[in-house]
């Protein structure tokens, strides 16, 4: 006899943003099931995987991929799983495991500026979030306690906050140090806020830095999905990994009613609940809404006006890479320490995008040494060049913002997976707006390398814009169901009972990593359901975010 697969709630996607949301239902006592795609991983897999690659700089290596849940692979060839349709290349990377893309990641927890989320009262361009600042702020301070971020609030006025960092910021490595100490006053340098642990904290240990936060931290001082996961069972949910659900059922009065799973040997299976969140990425979680079509839906559940999958924002960067005119040796400590945030806001952002400059502090060895390889640089002259870049090389990018334009957007393609899934499509285009910002940070790039004696300078090219990996705006939530795919909380315009939890939800990108305004909003989607189903008015319940995985 088959079992009967209910719950009160069921979690599409266990990143992050999914794990956590099934956690604080768990925690009030719901009943959740949460289907993930992907296998399970374990911290030691993941490591070893590291350390046995052959490609010891390519970060996605390491991560298993599978045939039921493929995700992008560019190197040493792109796999086509995401289908570029132009005009500009948009080679997303995330990874479909239990878990999710957080096992590899920077850890950046910036907060959005309030301003971000008024960009079109303020500056006529881009949307305005249909909720505040100041009504998130207790959600943001929650995800902070859970994740155990690290920051300096005399550092950050930009982001206002209404309680402490839970954590003091992560020591400073040398390179930052001499930064701020040269670049100041006229560029004032400040430590990234980040979940990393600067001391013990959730029972896990601080930074060792070793600087490998990407592709995978080794001693678990950065918070991360898989944490997230075994808080989320610890409280009772029950997790399905390797269920790729490839279509929600809906009945008569367009409530969901069942989401429809295949395993690896394409096995089906229909897991029934009352309320439904699909918390899958910015890519996968359109995908799956353009694959239930029906009768009533043909163009896709919560797709009625052709919302779904468009507004897609990410982070474009550019970057200058020089030599400094002093030895200041990168690859000790966290890899993305510091930034400067003085160009996040102000009226320009009426003519061209926002930007944040962000300073790496990754190791220059493994790259140089590939770069002499490749050279055919040897002996004596190789140890030579190898040390002094090691030692003085630096790196200052961009992190741009890009407006929620409906042209771009995630489709589906004429490929299918393993499964016989049709694979995502991507269509994308690099504006005049983000390239403008991109254009005014190449005079601050140059003062930054002037600052530091620099030499050798290395820009890159006008066109070549690398990725940061932050999808979002594919589900946007907005008070106009013409313009948006869910409302203020998440809820799907189209359906009562499914929720959207994910970057795929941010109206705006802003210039910060959107993995800490995703698990914010969910958490402030959560407090609303348990509200409504209480019967409590929204907004009495307090948030409360005592321990996930701690």
């Amino acid at each position: 006899m088959a079992e009967n697969l209910s719950a009160d709630f069921v979690v599409i996607g266990s990143g992050i943003c999914g794990a956590l949301a099934a956690y604080k239902l768990a925690r009030a006592g719901a009943s959740v099931i949460m289907l993930e795609a992907g296998p399970r991983v374990t911290r030691a897999q993941l490591l070893a995987n590291f350390r046995n690659s052959p490609r010891r700089s390519d970060w996605m290596s390491p991560y298993p991929f599978s045939p039921w849940a493929p995700h992008p692979v560019y190197k040493p060839k792109d796999n086509g799983y995401l289908v570029q349709a132009g005009p500009y290349p948009y080679p997303a990377e995330y990874i479909r495991v239990v878990g999710g893309t957080t096992w590899h990641w920077a850890a950046h927890t910036w907060r959005y500026l309030p301003n971000d989320m008024r960009m079109q009262s303020l500056y006529g361009v881009g949307v305005d979030w249909p909720c505040t600042y100041d009504e998130l702020d207790p959600f943001y301070q929650e995800a902070e306690e859970i994740m155990g971020v690290a920051g300096s609030a005399e550092e950050h006025p930009e982001s206002p906050r209404s309680k402490p960092f839970p954590l003091e910021p992560v020591a400073e490595p040398w390179a930052m140090r001499r930064l701020r100490e040269r670049l100041q006053p006229e560029y004032p340098v400040v430590g990234n806020t980040v979940a990393r642990n600067s001391r013990t904290f959730g029972g896990r240990p601080a930074c060792c830095g070793s600087n490998n936060c990407q592709p995978i931290c080794p001693v678990d001082a950065q918070y991360h999905g898989g944490l997230a996961v075994d808080a989320a069972e610890a409280a009772g949910v029950r997790l399905i990994p390797n269920a790729v659900v490839y279509r929600l059922e809906h009945d008569e009065r367009d409530r969901i009613v069942a989401a429809h799973y295949f395993d690896p040997d394409k096995q089906s299976y229909r897991v029934t609940g009352k309320t439904f969140i699909v918390a899958a990425n910015g890519i996968e979680s359109p995908k799956l809404l353009l694959l239930s079509t029906s009768e009533r839906f043909p163009n896709g559940i919560a797709n009625s006006r052709d919302m779904v999958g468009r507004h897609l924002m990410d982070h474009p960067s550019t970057s200058l890479t020089f030599d400094a005119d002093e030895e200041v040796w990168l690859g000790r400590g966290p890899q993305s320490p510091s930034s400067i945030n003085t160009l996040r806001d102000g009226p320009f952002r009426a003519e061209f995008s926002a930007y944040r400059l962000d300073f790496t502090n990754i190791s220059r060895v493994d790259s140089t040494t590939q770069r002499l390889l490749l050279d055919g640089v040897y002996g004596p002259e190789f140890e030579k060049r190898l040390r002094y870049s090691a030692a003085r090389e630096m790196n200052v990018k961009t992190v741009l913002e890009v407006l929620p334009r409906p042209e771009n957007r995630i489709t589906l393609s004429d490929r299918k997976d393993a499964l016989g899934i049709p694979q995502p499509q991507v269509h994308y285009a690099i504006d005049a707006y983000t390239r403008g910002g991109a254009q005014d940070a190449k005079k601050h790039f140059t003062r930054i390398a002037e600052l530091m004696g620099g030499t050798n300078l290395r820009f890159t090219p006008d066109d070549a814009f690398a990725n940061n990996q932050h999808i979002c705006g594919t589900l946007s939530m907005g008070n106009d169901p013409n313009t948006s795919v869910c409302d203020r909380y998440g809820r799907a315009h189209d359906h009562e009972n499914l929720f959207f939890i994910g970057t795929g939800v941010l109206p705006t990108a802003g210039t910060c990593n959107s993995t800490l305004a995703a698990v914010a909003v969910g958490f402030w989607t959560v407090a609303h359901i348990l509200e409504e189903q209480a019967g409590v008015p929204s907004g009495k319940r307090a948030a409360t975010g005592a321990g996930a995985g701690t």
